[in-house]
């Protein structure tokens, strides 16, 4: 405790003497003073109360018999003030009784000496709380540095996770994309000059049958075997489910390029409704009526927006986990066992909010969030969902990735029949961002 006693001398101090009695306080604040404390006075509760709040003192000396307001009401009202509630108040006063002292400390005091009093035993006193105030001060300094520390490594660790995750998805998308892309290509490439050499086919078999009206026995029973016309309308059929086939597939590939950005510049100017397109058809089969749940009604409010210079990708992937939160909150709700209602609906707004500033909106009518949940909606590590189904991560980078990295905002208007997630991006962003990674 030496140290602490070295430190509590070296600084100068303010006490605040509460006194009725002016000879009291007379003494006390002259040996006080010669201690190199810096003393102020006051002669009654109310006094006491101004002075502490025009300058909070380091510690209060209260007497507890006054006149209009006692110490005990004295010492209530600082407690219940919050920028003089940590203020050590030691009560003194010519009241010994055990009673006394137990509602002295009831009411928030610290200490009590009854008088008469030895000046020695009051500054030992002092000088113990103060120590104790200084070292209470240093340990709230360490608790802030060490809390600003864990979030800090928080954030650092979500972020790794998230490049990782990212690097990850980007190279299992390009070799998808590459291992789908060629045979596609050659089934598409293929897929006409194999219609045309049905259609020949067919022809030929058509003026065949014109020329030969009566074949043989064993043709028309070939014929009657192989069902003929149903043979040609069926492969004409069979021609055109491949193609929308071929063309769906493409289209997926198209999605997956757009959502990843393959073999492009991380930052450019970027269609926000082409993003979100491509990502509600990587989720498409999420949406579709299965045994689970009824089919999930996407409703589009799209508005004339610019093109935004952002991250692409990250923008992307924001809108993946803000639509994928929504389809697990219409899951929770509508499924067949939980919900007699058949209408889950997700419903995706854009809007030019000021010149240079855009609004998306996804809102759902799920199960909702609760006002506790949404308090720590974007904190890393935090989710309600079961262990294995999620890690707390998703809303958590997406609000880095909005407000880091774009320096925008991304919020939650929830309550029990809807939430609601808004992002707010500048339409803009400076390559040479101070948060580039």
């Amino acid at each position: 405790m030496d140290s602490n006693k070295n430190l509590v001398e070296s600084q100068n101090f303010d006490i605040l003497i509460v006194d009725d009695t002016p000879e009291n306080i007379r003494f006390l604040s002259t040996m006080l003073a010669d201690q190199g404390y810096q003393v102020r006075k006051a002669l009654s509760g109310k006094m006491a109360l101004t002075a502490a709040q025009v300058t909070t003192p380091d510690l209060i000396l209260l007497d507890i018999n006054m006149p209009q307001m006692n110490g005990y009401e004295t010492c209530e009202q600082l407690k219940q003030n919050e920028a003089t509630a940590s203020v050590p108040v030691i009560f003194l006063s010519a009241l010994n009784d055990v009673v006394d002292k137990v509602k002295a400390f009831q009411v928030g005091g610290v200490d009590f000496i009854s008088k008469p009093f030895q000046f020695e035993e009051v500054l030992v006193r002092i000088q113990t709380h103060l120590e104790i105030r200084v070292l209470q001060s240093q340990l709230h300094v360490k608790n802030s540095q060490l809390e600003k520390a864990l979030e800090s490594l928080k954030q650092m660790q979500a972020q790794l996770l998230r490049k990782e995750k990212l690097s990850g998805l980007g190279q299992l998308v390009a070799g998808v994309c590459h291992e789908i892309n060629n045979p596609v290509s050659f089934i598409a490439g293929n897929l006409k000059p194999a219609h045309d050499s049905i259609q020949t086919l067919l022809e030929l078999i058509d003026a065949y049958q014109k020329e030969y009206p009566e074949p043989s026995p064993a043709i028309k029973t070939l014929i009657e075997e192989a069902e003929l016309d149903f043979l040609v309308s069926d492969l004409q059929n069979m021609m055109r489910s491949m193609r929308t086939g071929v063309d769906r597939i493409s289209s997926i590939v198209l999605a997956l390029r757009i959502f990843s950005r393959l073999g492009e510049s991380d930052i450019k100017p970027t269609d926000i409704h082409e993003c979100l397109n491509s990502t509600l058809l990587l989720l498409h089969h999420r949406f579709a009526e299965n045994s689970a749940m009824p089919e999930i009604e996407i409703i589009k409010n799209y508005g004339d927006l610019p093109l935004v210079t952002c991250h692409s990708s990250e923008m992307n992937q924001v809108f993946l986990s803000l639509l994928t939160n929504a389809i697990d909150a219409l899951q929770q709700k509508f499924s067949h066992a939980n919900s007699i209602e058949k209408n889950p609906m997700i419903q995706i707004t854009t809007e030019l909010n000021v010149p240079k500033q855009i609004l998306i909106r996804i809102k759902d009518n799920g199960i909702g969030i609760s006002d506790e949940v949404e308090k720590h909606l974007f904190e890393p590590f935090f989710t309600t969902k079961p262990v294995g189904k999620g890690i707390g991560l998703g809303l958590a980078t997406s609000y880095q990735i909005v407000v880091e990295r774009h320096k925008g905002n991304l919020s939650c208007c929830a309550n029990s029949g809807a939430t609601e997630f808004i992002i707010e991006i500048p339409t803009t962003l400076s390559e040479s961002s101070p948060n580039e990674e």
